[in-house]
């Protein structure tokens, strides 16, 4: 091997060829009263049905969504959970979840029925204000995680935080 064949094997390829999928791509599973997996909110970029049960959506990067996971058994329930996630952009860290690809910065990690139903409550009172809660202040899911861990009740989310929000982003870098 030459000097300049070694310098060619060195040298790498355009981002893209690297990572030409930057989307973050969820596994939805529904077997009715056994597994179900579903996306409460969010904007999925696209949707690919894999067959009657399944089928998998992504999220753009710096997408907000909430992933609900439920399952069953012949004895009641074996979990219950809800994650909210950013959809990150390739480079930045993540944490892994399981049927989520390669992984999102969470925001929110519940689990237990009485916990979840809480944040579906509250997903709903953000909704009721005609706030989409994909476009949500992450500070805001992070503070309904860390109250609900401590037994606490989170504040309510209201028109007067989200229009912060909205400003505070459009200021940002």
């Amino acid at each position: 091997m030459t000097n300049a064949d070694r310098m060619k094997a060195h040298v790498f390829p355009a981002q893209s060829a690297i990572d030409p999928d930057p989307l973050t791509r969820v596994e939805l599973t529904w077997v009715q009263k056994k597994i179900e997996h579903w996306i409460r909110f969010g904007n999925p970029a696209e949707t690919t049905v894999l067959d009657r049960r399944r089928r998998v959506v992504a999220f753009a990067p710096g997408c907000i969504f909430a992933y609900v996971r439920w399952a069953s058994n012949d004895f009641g329930t074996i979990i219950s959970r809800i994650d909210v996630v950013r959809a990150v952009r390739r480079g930045e860290p993540y944490q892994t979840l399981p049927f989520v690809r390669p992984g999102g910065e969470i925001l929110l990690k519940v689990d237990t029925w009485p916990k979840v139903e809480s944040v579906l409550r509250t997903i709903d009172a953000i909704e009721t204000l005609g706030i989409d809660p994909a476009g949500v202040a992450p500070d805001y899911w992070r503070h309904v995680h860390n109250c609900l861990a401590v037994g606490e009740t989170p504040k309510a989310y209201t028109a007067q935080r989200h229009k912060a929000w909205l400003l505070r982003r459009k200021t940002a870098p």
